[in-house]
């Protein structure tokens, strides 16, 4: 294996650290001020869309890159390897942020949203694989690497949404998006010059498999784009299509493994029913958290005051809260269930996760209040914004961890990678309700917002109290796994 550095680590994790890094930058900067791009208006350099447009693009957007990391295992698995995966999909990352970086017209700068999505399919899909592969022997310091590698995820995109954020907003949108692709390209020069150091993992398979799958993955998204190009679709009508198209193939196949599949046993059966009633609860819990660049974001640069020591802050800057608290609490959250565990006291899983979904959906009450009171045109502090991005921050370190884990202990072994490609179908439907969801904060519909917020506050909640009323027979439905 490669040679250790002083933190007793592979070198090669450091690599795959910064690629990471670079990628988190280019990707949440990015993020951070499209959903503002799309829907300010053409005075301001923007494309000046309508909010129910410009949402469903944005939940297209970010559901496509998690959709996207499917075929891209596949290729990795099947064809390229996964070091090979990273470079090409680092490369088309930065050619799509190079694209949106170029004034011109909305055609141009769709084509270079899709290349950022399927550059992101193929890189994020593997490099965490790769992370993986340097450990073979797991233990405990593979759990520590997948930490620090975790790091540099949040250190990313903390330092993107400063860095894009501002030059997006007070400079120029795509001096912004210049800016994503140049972190890329630090990305790409790491990754190529420090290779050296994973030589040894993420090699391309000895038998390659035919490219049938490639070809038809390929066939659906060019028959997806001439549907919109022609206009026979357009991009609300296309996003409510995917979230039913989504929807229904996923519930097919967890009713065919959960109950068709013969060869599995009963306890098997009742775990896959246990990973379904946490594929909901993460689409759910997706569905609000993701609203921090659309809804969220609307909040912050329509009703939120956001002068500080007479400057006033980029409305994109009011995301990092997440990073930020990622970063101060993920260490003490991780600590909490080990000292609990010790005391007999960790809570089970279907606990952990309810209660994260209840976070998340007291954050979007602290959103309602906030609403209500700026309906009479008053802005709210940033602290409402603040509130409510530290309930989101806790409630994602107590459910989506927890849930990812769940997934490698349940899945029945003939089943593992596409059930674990499921968790991230959770996060791509939730992502593309989100999207469909900001499309009603439009600026006729203020008095509307603070119904919608409770809305989700509700649902969130509400499933989050199921899943503690009746933890007992889903902890029973684990066959003993905790």
């Amino acid at each position: 294996m490669s040679e250790k550095t002083f933190l007793g680590h592979p070198r090669g994790l450091f690599v795959l650290f910064f690629t990471e890094m670079w990628e988190r930058f280019s990707y949440y900067g990015m993020r951070a001020i499209l959903f503002l791009y799309l829907t300010k208006g053409a005075s301001e350099g923007a494309l000046g869309l309508p909010e129910d447009q410009g949402g469903a693009i944005m939940g297209l957007y970010m559901a496509s890159v998690y959709l996207l990391t499917l075929p891209g295992g596949w290729i990795a698995d099947n064809i390229l390897g996964q070091k090979k995966s990273i470079w090409y999909g680092a490369i088309t990352i930065m050619l799509g942020h190079l694209v949106l970086a170029i004034p011109g017209s909305k055609e141009v700068f769709f084509a270079g949203l899709c290349l950022v999505a399927i550059g992101t399919g193929l890189l994020k899909a593997n490099i965490s694989s790769i992370v993986g592969e340097l450990y073979p022997e797991g233990g405990a310091r593979r759990d520590a690497a997948f930490s620090i590698f975790y790091l540099g995820i949040n250190l990313g995109a903390f330092l993107g949404m400063f860095v894009v954020g501002y030059l997006g907003e007070k400079v120029g949108w795509h001096y912004g998006f210049g800016a994503a692709a140049f972190a890329m390209l630090f990305g790409v020069i790491n990754f190529k010059v420090n290779n050296r150091y994973i030589a040894e993992v993420g090699n391309p398979p000895e038998n390659k498999s035919p490219l049938t799958y490639v070809y038809v993955v390929i066939g659906l998204l060019v028959a997806t784009a001439l549907l919109v190009i022609s206009g026979v679709v357009d991009s609300i009508g296309l996003a409510n299509i995917m979230k039913y198209i989504i929807s229904a193939i996923t519930l097919a196949y967890f009713i065919y493994i959960g109950f068709l599949d013969k060869s599995l046993t009963v306890v098997e059966r009742k775990r896959v029913g246990v990973l379904f009633i946490l594929f909901v609860g993460i689409s759910v819990f997706w569905s609000g958290f993701e609203q921090a660049s659309t809804t969220l974001t609307i909040f912050a640069d329509r009703h939120t005051d956001r002068h500080l020591f007479g400057w006033e802050l980029p409305a994109s800057w009011m995301q990092n809260a997440n990073s930020f608290f990622i970063l101060l609490f993920s260490a003490p959250v991780g600590v909490l269930w080990i000292v609990l565990n010790k005391k007999n006291l960790n809570p089970t899983l279907p606990i952990k996760f309810g209660l994260g979904l209840i976070q998340m959906g007291l954050g979007f009450f602290v959103m309602y209040l906030a609403a209500k009171r700026v309906l009479d045109g008053t802005l709210a502090g940033m602290g409402w914004l603040v509130a409510t991005y530290l309930l989101h921050t806790l409630g994602e370190l107590f459910a989506s961890p927890v849930g990812l884990s769940a997934y490698t202990k349940l899945a029945p072994k003939k089943y593992y990678s596409q059930l674990m490609g499921l968790w991230f179908v959770g996060a791509s439907l939730g992502n593309l309700i989100a999207g469909l969801f900001a499309g009603n904060f439009n600026k006729e519909n203020v008095a509307q917002m603070p119904a919608l917020f409770q809305q989700v506050f509700l649902i969130a909640v509400g499933f989050g109290l199921v899943l503690l009323v009746f933890y007992k027979p889903i902890k029973n439905w684990m066959g003993g796994v905790k």
